[in-house]
């Protein structure tokens, strides 16, 4: 079983920036995500890295960047040019040996 931890939401005025981690506990892990569900909507892809690669959902290039710290099995997305259209909570998603983990989310809030 994989445990999966997120942290660094909040609330921000539009423009800010935060910076949202995870965490995930044992080894083996893969792909590494960051996913976002706002009310009355679905979950959605926010950004994903792999090995070297990553991808971004088109609402969010140019103002996010994911990165990962292996050693640490840590993930983090930081968030720049907040908009309030991305308040939503957000979920870490980590993928070992095909499977899917989640973390419980973290609220992060936009006010205009």
């Amino acid at each position: 079983q994989v445990q999966v931890v997120e942290s660094g939401g909040g609330l921000v005025q539009a423009g800010g920036s935060l910076r949202l981690s995870c965490t995930a506990s044992g080894s083996s892990i893969s792909t590494m995500g960051w996913y976002r569900q706002a009310p009355g909507k679905q979950r959605e892809l926010v950004a994903a890295i792999s090995g070297g690669n990553t991808n971004y959902a088109d609402s969010v290039k140019g103002r996010f960047t994911i990165s990962r710290d292996n050693a640490k099995n840590t993930m983090y997305l930081q968030m720049n040019s907040l908009k309030p259209e991305d308040t939503a909570i957000y979920y870490c998603n980590v993928v070992r040996w095909g499977a899917h983990y989640w973390g419980r989310g973290t609220q992060v809030t936009v006010s205009s």
